[in-house]
């Protein structure tokens, strides 16, 4: 499990080489058939304390790779070890249970002491305290920290995702001029605040409730890049840009395709007897905020996974036609939230006062066929655009193999 999530272990032990070797083949940390391995291999994977001891730091990062097993260990060589991980850049979480590990434990990125056998020296010195002694309570804790990591690149995709589509339809939208040569908005400001706080509010949340991907431990630990990786950046920009023009493309339907383009004086205001002329822009603009209000709550499900179609999230399910009712359904949270923004829209929109005087639109009728024709667009875009990456990364896979543990991706039909 260790291996397949790109996690190397080494075992630094002050135990006898014989000993210490037969313990790393139990537990898969040397090969099943190690004693079939060439010498030099052998030599290079298992040493002793003192030859690696001898070896200078320039000599350690000679090596190819650093020995997996190190026996008759003094504290010492176990921060050598450390800090020679450290030096190939790696990332390195120590275990120890004894006072003499107190060093390694502190010096280590993660200091990991055992809970029941170990000394009060060594839980003071490490991070982490594991509680039931056993090594695969670290593997599930790597497991949570990575879905607790993915959850909060969705969040932070889908929330950005539609503050980039609200700010450039609002900015794009200031070309849109009145008699008076003021700009009539596509978006009214308590639209986008109700957008904001509870069609993508609620939804986020829900994102951060998502359960962890079903290949989360068949690839390598996340770079030190964070959550802001150049696909994170890229597709924030795509889905907010193709949100804005399909947005916009809505509002600009309704006002010239299916209306007289009449950008009436004074439609940023709520409506009265006064501004009879503004009936148009108030139902574009509905038009407008419920085609966002339907991308947002979209998004919100594809976003479950950055790569994969959001009717086949599980790669190995047989339900080819029925599999995205379960993922729909297995966050609770997230589908409520989307039923909730998709429900209170309605309110919104037809009952007077509200939707005229607080949102500054007016009910829309045959108008749902724009919002309908506008959502397959939004779902063929995003979809579209998931394809093109897993193409993308799939290719490069293939063009530089050692990319492939983390780059890899499931063929799709």
């Amino acid at each position: 499990a260790c291996y397949r999530a790109g996690i190397v272990v080494h075992m630094v032990t002050g135990d006898h080489p014989g000993t210490a070797k037969a313990i790393a083949q139990q537990v898969g940390i040397l090969p099943t058939n190690f004693n079939a391995v060439a010498a030099d291999v052998a030599d290079a994977m298992v040493m002793t304390a003192s030859q690696f001891d001898k070896l200078t730091d320039e000599e350690v990062d000679l090596l190819p790779t650093l020995p997996l097993v190190i026996a008759r260990c003094a504290p010492q060589t176990k921060v050598r070890m450390i800090d020679a991980l450290h030096r190939r850049g790696r990332f390195a979480a120590m275990t120890g249970d004894g006072v003499n590990d107190s060093p390694s434990l502190k010096h280590a990125d993660v200091g990991i002491a055992m809970g029941q056998a170990g000394s009060d020296v060594a839980k003071d010195a490490s991070d982490i305290i594991l509680t039931d002694d056993n090594f695969a309570s670290i593997l599930n804790a790597v497991e949570e920290g990575r879905r607790i990591f993915d959850n909060i690149q969705k969040f932070v995709l889908h929330l950005l995702s539609e503050n980039i589509a609200q700010a450039c339809t609002l900015l794009i939208g200031l070309a849109f001029k009145d008699a008076d040569n003021q700009s009539v908005f596509p978006l009214s400001p308590v639209e986008i605040l109700w957008i904001i706080m509870i069609t993508s509010g609620m939804p986020d949340m829900g994102l951060g409730m998502e359960v962890a991907a079903p290949d989360i431990m068949n690839r390598p630990p996340q770079s030190k890049q964070g959550i802001f990786t150049w696909e994170v950046i890229i597709d924030i920009l795509v889905y907010g840009v193709w949100t804005a023009a399909l947005c916009l493309t809505a509002f600009s339907i309704r006002m010239w395709g299916f209306g007289d383009g009449n950008l009436a004086s004074g439609c940023n205001k709520e409506w009265s007897e006064e501004i009879k002329d503004c009936e148009l822009v108030f139902r574009a603009r509905a038009t407008t905020f419920v085609c966002l209000t339907w991308f947002a709550l979209f998004l919100a499900w594809e976003m479950v996974n950055l790569r994969r179609s959001f009717f086949r999230m599980q790669p190995k399910s047989k339900k080819y036609l029925t599999q995205w009712m379960y993922d729909v359904w297995r966050n609770k949270f997230l589908f409520w939230s989307v039923m909730a923004g998709w429900i209170t829209m309605f309110p919104i929109l037809y009952i007077p006062v509200l939707n005229d005087v607080v949102f500054k639109h007016k009910p829309i009728t045959w108008e749902w066929g724009i919002v309908a024709v506008e959502a397959v667009l939004f779902f063929i875009g995003v979809e579209t655009w998931k394809w093109a990456k897993r193409v993308f990364f799939r290719r490069r896979a293939r063009k530089n193999p050692q990319l492939t543990p983390l780059e890899q991706i499931p063929e799709q039909p």
